[in-house]
């Protein structure tokens, strides 16, 4: 039988080695380097109170283990709890003895019981976590672009570097953006703390007046062969102000006498419309003649843990004004409560949760499809054109597409 509990201190030695052989990439194989992870994993289950590792216990033994995130994101304009998951590790000699699956399993329970209806993490395969009704976010977008690509302008003036001292204008103008973006989580102590600990990173930002409208950390990666090349990778970019996007972005271009490339990604899907040229160096063409921009990858995953909870969290939202008495039906076979249909009435677009009663529409799908679609990510129309949604009158798609229109997919810029 297995218990999952926090990992205690004695104990996160053997997490690090089990860690270790299960993420060889990370390069933690000399003594320094294990007992400088155990340190700072240490530090983290003793004196973070919004970050603990859990493990499972089979017989006494480890075999297994996680980092629970506890989250404030901005969802469709309200900030919510929310749990993120990460490191997730197995033992090397216990692969396919489920323990992921019951790990993630105690995951969305703890977080249910802490009544956290939206879980979230970054899958190490995407299927692996879909199976387990966790719906595709956002995609992110990588542009590999030349300096002179970005818009001149004369804002460029009002960009300076930014050092420690700014540190609270950095959190206060990052928070701001949280708090007007779908999908962000607001910045965590761990997160501000380790914000200048890097010599490689540095900080420029868009100032008014003092005051902090955008900033912009990054670094450069240096050609080996060359050292005259050179190659810029922006970290984090923040804007609060159409300003502050453009003299940040006149600030890149001023850099096409020294930078090779600026390497940006953003889940903003518009922004090649700001650039002067959105070409990447690739030469490729897409038939019949499409020049290729940016690569583009699947991320971050949403998952609903309470659908009823999720929607009287949503009780102020307003559904786009629709009106309608839903009948939602809900495939979920990881999470027993959840799989279920709720009835809705939508009134002038604010939903209710009700009894059983007679409903003019059922839609039904899987979780994960679901968790997509109430985070924006996908259309309702789309779902259906894909069979991964029915209706149980055509009738009714455009009212149902539009009642799950939101207007921005949600982006995040925190890394779990």
């Amino acid at each position: 039988m297995s218990v999952v509990k926090k990992i205690p201190s004695e104990d996160i030695k053997n997490f690090v080695m089990l860690y270790s052989n299960a993420y060889p990439g990370m390069l933690i194989n000399t003594n320094e380097e294990i007992e400088k992870r155990v340190s700072y994993f240490t530090k983290i289950q003793n004196d973070s109170s919004s970050e603990n590792f859990y493990g499972l216990y089979r017989e006494g033994q480890l075999l297994g283990g996680m980092l629970l995130h506890d989250f404030k994101m901005n969802f469709h304009n309200k900030i919510m709890n929310v749990g993120g998951l990460g490191s997730v590790a197995v033992e090397f000699l216990h692969k396919k003895e489920k323990v992921a699956k019951e790990l993630v399993e105690a995951y969305l329970r703890h977080y249910k019981d802490r009544n956290a209806n939206l879980a979230l993490l970054y899958p190490f395969r995407p299927d692996f976590y879909m199976n387990m009704g966790f719906g595709y976010g956002t995609k992110m977008n990588q542009y590999r672009l030349e300096p002179g690509s970005f818009p001149k302008s004369s804002l460029r003036k009002n960009v300076c570097f930014l050092d420690e001292s700014d540190k609270k204008n950095i959190i206060d103008c990052y928070n701001y953006y949280v708090y007007n973006h779908h999908g962000m989580i607001e910045l965590k102590e761990r997160e501000s703390e380790n914000m200048f600990k890097n010599p490689n990173l540095k900080v420029v930002g868009y100032k008014i007046n003092q005051k902090l409208e955008g900033f912009m950390f990054f670094s450069f990666k240096p050609d080996k062969s060359n050292f005259l090349q050179n190659d810029m990778v922006i970290h984090r970019l923040v804007y609060n102000t159409r300003d502050a996007l453009k003299g940040m972005f006149s600030f890149l271009y001023s850099q096409l006498d020294q930078i090779r490339h600026v390497f940006i990604n953003t889940q903003e899907e518009s922004l090649y419309h700001i650039l002067q040229n959105p070409m990447n160096d690739s030469n490729q063409i897409i038939p019949p003649v499409y020049h290729e921009t940016n690569t583009q990858g699947v991320g971050l995953m949403y998952r609903v843990i309470d659908t009823k909870g999720l929607f009287m969290d949503l009780k102020e939202f307003n559904f786009n004004h629709v009106s309608c008495l839903l009948k939602l039906s809900i495939h979920d076979n990881f999470v027993e409560e959840n799989n279920k249909s709720l009835y809705i009435e939508f009134i002038d677009g604010y939903a209710q949760v009700t009894n059983e009663k007679e409903f003019d529409v059922e839609i039904s799908m899987n979780i994960a499809e679901f968790s997509s679609l109430i985070m924006g990510v996908v259309s309702f129309k789309s779902l259906y054109d894909y069979s991964l949604a029915d209706i149980s009158d055509i009738s009714y798609l455009e009212k149902i597409n539009k009642l799950f229109a939101f207007s921005e997919k949600p982006i995040c810029m925190t890394g779990f």
